[in-house]
């Protein structure tokens, strides 16, 4: 049976008696004054790539061939990038790796206000710039970084969504990601403590799932 739970400081919606345990003695939270870099979805999106196409019909754009996508201080590597623009402006972005692949797709983001980072790797990254919302989809990765090398917390699950507005964490468990000594492959964290004082568990879980407006070619 999966389970998912946030990680974020806020109340879980079911988790183990084990996970409780760990969030109660930290979280995987930031303080309240820091964020995912504001000015980021005011940016212009660069990419670099070997190759690019335009789907006039689907209205996407699609790079292939070592691409590296910018946007603000937000970075995404990976083999495909589509991208589209919805009327009101807002950039959607779907970063995948080719068939067969050993490597995964890159996201990585800088926090306003504090020398952190926030990186992640999985088979697929969706971002969502209208809701800032960077969800990464089978064997996912995310890492909250101080500076650029040191590692301050670690998630690793099936499906882990970012929200950079909100500074919010979920992870869901899944089959990609079992393994010896995880044979159901549930969700496994490393968690830093904070200053010695458990963090308050509130409020409710984001939405566990990739956004369907940023599949630019409608399929998973």
């Amino acid at each position: 049976m999966n389970e998912s739970f946030s990680l974020s400081g806020r109340r879980p919606t079911r988790v183990g008696l084990a996970a409780a345990l760990v969030l109660l003695l930290s979280c995987f939270a930031f303080g309240p004054a820091a964020h995912a870099e504001q000015a980021d979805k005011d940016k212009p999106m660069n990419i670099d790539a070997d190759n690019m196409t335009y789907d006039d019909l689907k209205q996407v754009t699609i790079f292939t061939g070592h691409v590296i996508a910018t946007k603000g201080t937000i970075l995404i590597k990976a083999d495909r990038v589509e991208v589209h623009q919805d009327p009101e402006g807002y950039q959607y972005a779907t970063g995948t790796m080719a068939p067969g692949s050993k490597d995964l797709a890159y996201f990585h983001q800088k926090r306003e206000g504090v020398d952190e980072y926030v990186e992640g790797t999985a088979e697929r990254i969706d971002y969502d710039g209208k809701q800032d919302l960077t969800t990464l989809t089978t064997n996912a990765t995310v890492r909250r970084l101080q500076g650029l090398t040191t590692v301050m917390d670690q998630v690793h699950g099936s499906v882990v969504t970012y929200d950079g507005q909100n500074d919010f964490y979920t992870a869901r468990s899944g089959k990609d990601v079992a393994g010896p000594g995880n044979p159901t492959g549930r969700v496994r964290a490393m968690l830093s403590p904070r200053n010695g004082a458990p963090a308050p568990l509130n409020g409710a879980p984001a939405k566990l799932a990739p956004a369907q407006a940023i599949q630019g070619n409608g399929t998973q």
